[in-house]
């Protein structure tokens, strides 16, 4: 798995992932990517699959901890994904849902809500 983490916006974090991600190293490495963003009181975070070629059970849990703390914290995750595997994971599961799915992260950016100031 490749992660490129950037701030696209102020306040919006940007994970750019690419590759496999599965169960052990990648998906601890993305939870602990998560973590140090909301240490850093970074709670606007998108991930980015479009390059992503096949993710498994441990990262739709992965997924669904992320969104859960980061809307505790005031803060919002936001999916990209381009049609393949993912998406077809991601509804099939029936994580859309509860995240909505932006085709680019162009739209995933639109419209976030304004951060929350730190505690």
């Amino acid at each position: 798995m490749e992660l490129n983490k950037k701030e696209i916006e102020p306040g919006i974090q940007l994970f750019e992932l690419a590759g496999s991600i599965h169960t052990g190293v990648e998906c601890k490495r993305l939870d602990q990517a998560v973590d140090e963003q909301m240490q850093n009181n970074q709670t606007r975070i998108i991930f980015d699959f479009t390059r992503v070629t096949h993710i498994d059970s441990s990262v739709i849990g992965l997924i669904v901890k992320s969104h859960s703390r980061l809307k505790k914290s005031g803060g919002e995750l936001r999916l990209v994904v381009a049609g393949g595997m993912v998406e077809k994971v991601l509804k099939l599961t029936q994580i859309n849902r509860v995240i909505t799915l932006y085709p680019t992260t162009k739209d995933a950016v639109t419209n976030f809500p304004p951060q929350k100031a730190a505690s």
